[in-house]
């Protein structure tokens, strides 16, 4: 079996990443759509104060994550055929990164705006609460915990970027 270049590794942690951006991409949108015409229903006249606040929490980190997790395209259009490869793969990192930070914010705080809205502040403070562990636990403890799996199969010519070379 060949070993890949250097360029090829490049080339396909950008093909990776844009993978996984175009799954976070479609959630953050619909995510952002809700958010965008929710004022415009209504029952949103009835909100409490509180209520309006984590709303402009949410729908400000939806659009944090959406910029974020589009700006790969506009910076991969910016450097396209100069041959930056290592840079854009760093860059799209850590916009996905910044983008699904952006994006548990955005989920955690329509969570509360709906139970708020619906349960008493309390319960929705738990339930947000525990949405935000699940979302944590998912997208943080397990990966980071599963960082060391098959490191047995891992040559030592490590990615100096930081990304896996899987």
């Amino acid at each position: 079996m060949s070993k890949e270049t250097e360029k090829q590794r490049w080339q396909r942690n950008f093909a990776d990443l844009l993978q996984e951006l175009r799954v976070a991409q479609t959630g953050v949108q619909i995510l952002f759509a809700f958010l965008l015409t929710l004022p415009f229903s209504a029952g949103f006249g009835e909100t409490t104060p509180f209520q309006r606040d984590v709303y402009i929490v949410a729908l400000l980190a939806a659009a944090g994550a959406t910029a974020m997790i589009i700006s790969p395209v506009a910076f991969h259009r910016a450097l396209f055929r100069q041959g930056r490869k290592p840079e854009l793969v760093r860059f799209a990192h850590r916009m996905a990164s910044g983008g699904l930070a952006f994006m548990l914010i955005a989920m955690v705080s329509s969570v509360l705006l709906i139970t708020d809205f619906v349960l008493a502040r309390p319960i929705a403070f738990l339930l947000s609460g525990v949405t935000g562990l699940w979302f944590l636990t998912f997208w943080m403890i397990l990966p980071f915990s599963r960082r060391s799996w098959g490191e047995d199969d891992i040559d030592d010519d490590e990615d100096p970027s930081g990304l896996t070379q899987d």
